[in-house]
């Protein structure tokens, strides 16, 4: 029986990476043709048309059908001390017949997809729903579902072996506990573990719903990771206690005469690790996209079916490798969260001292 649940397992597992692989395959054929209509009737380089594919947008843009675009307006949200609240469509901003972008209503949209007024004396805040912002929430959602059920199983039987979702995510779940809380935090990790479920699953649902065709770049984007990282940070210092913060400004075992130089590093060490977190899985995300865009833009410079072959094998090994890199990010991330909150709560012993004194 034991040896048909694990062989269930990895028949889902299969089962999981081929429509992965499969919807990342789409996604290739997909972009390819974008990529060669795009050249075609706008002239935009590929080197354009990468960044403009991995950077955020206030509409959500999926496809091309010969000359029509599919593409989702979003909700615009300005506000602004002379006009007040301001809501209307993005679609605004796009001539329909054209596709270029046009202003509205005094405002226009620049090169970095930024909403500025016309007049320049004005002030507008931008609190718009862009792609990345409903990925975001798409995220949260898939998350709280899943999670939901999850927990809803072990409600209803709380002793039956778990079945469905639930029996995919509870090694996961025990692995995370056992390998990354218990050993990096100590015996008060049960306090911390419940961030760590969630950052870990937040990021790794991120990265993967990226993969799929049409998706936007969520946890690529820096100002997502920089929150990120942020909130590792706050609950690393805000939970540290006094011999974390003995270490940093007063390091035990050093000449006081050398605090001058080893207290600002210390104190530079707080903040070069959360950004660390942050640059880490951005570039990791960001990258990926960019390797993938770039070698099926290949076969439209060479203009050449082999290259086209070749770029499209290897895209594929690199879907593959994205998947992998989808997970490794997360629990790298993860991983790093435990170790800078488990050192910022470490009790520090003075038990050598007696015992040492006891033996002499």
């Amino acid at each position: 029986m034991k040896g048909c649940a694990e062989k269930s397992k990895i028949n889902e597992l299969i089962r999981i990476f081929l429509v992965l692989m499969m919807m990342s395959f789409s996604f290739q054929v997909a972009t390819a043709q974008e990529v060669e209509e795009q050249e075609v009737e706008e002239g935009e380089s590929k080197t354009e048309y990468i960044l403009h594919h991995i950077k955020d947008t206030h509409d959500w843009h999926f496809a091309n059908i010969g000359h029509a675009h599919l593409t989702l307006p979003l909700p615009v949200i300005l506000y602004s001390a002379d006009r007040g609240l301001e809501i209307f469509s993005s679609n605004n901003f796009l001539d329909p017949e054209t596709h270029e972008k046009v202003s509205h209503a005094g405002y226009t949209i620049d090169e970095h997809e930024h909403i500025v007024a016309e007049d320049p004396s004005r002030n507008v805040y931008d609190f718009s729903i862009t792609k990345n912002v409903a990925m975001l929430f798409i995220t949260v959602l898939v998350l709280i579902f899943i999670m939901f059920a999850v927990a809803k199983r072990y409600k209803n039987h709380p002793k039956a072996a778990p079945k469905g979702v639930a029996s995919f995510f509870e090694p996961i779940i025990i692995f995370i506990r056992d390998e990354i809380a218990k050993p990096n935090i100590g015996p008060k990790y049960a306090r911390f573990l419940p961030y760590l479920l969630t950052l870990f699953f937040f990021i790794w649902f991120g990265n993967l719903l990226g993969l799929l065709p049409g998706a936007a770049n969520l946890t690529g984007n820096i100002a997502v990771t920089f929150v990120l990282a942020m909130i590792t940070f706050l609950i690393t210092n805000v939970n540290g206690n006094k011999e974390y913060w003995k270490h940093i400004f007063a390091t035990p075992g050093v000449p006081k005469l050398l605090w001058l130089i080893i207290v600002p590093v210390e104190i530079i060490g707080i903040f070069t690790k959360p950004i660390s977190l942050m640059v880490r899985l951005f570039v990791a995300i960001t990258a990926g996209h960019i390797v993938i865009l770039s070698l099926i833009g290949l076969a439209f410079i060479f203009n050449s079916y082999a290259m086209g072959v070749v770029s499209s094998v290897m895209v594929v090994f690199i879907n593959i490798i994205e998947i992998l890199v989808a997970t490794i990010q997360a629990y790298v991330f993860t991983l790093f969260s435990s170790m800078y909150i488990g050192a910022a709560i470490a009790e520090h012993h003075h038990d050598e001292h007696h015992v040492d004194k006891a033996l002499i």
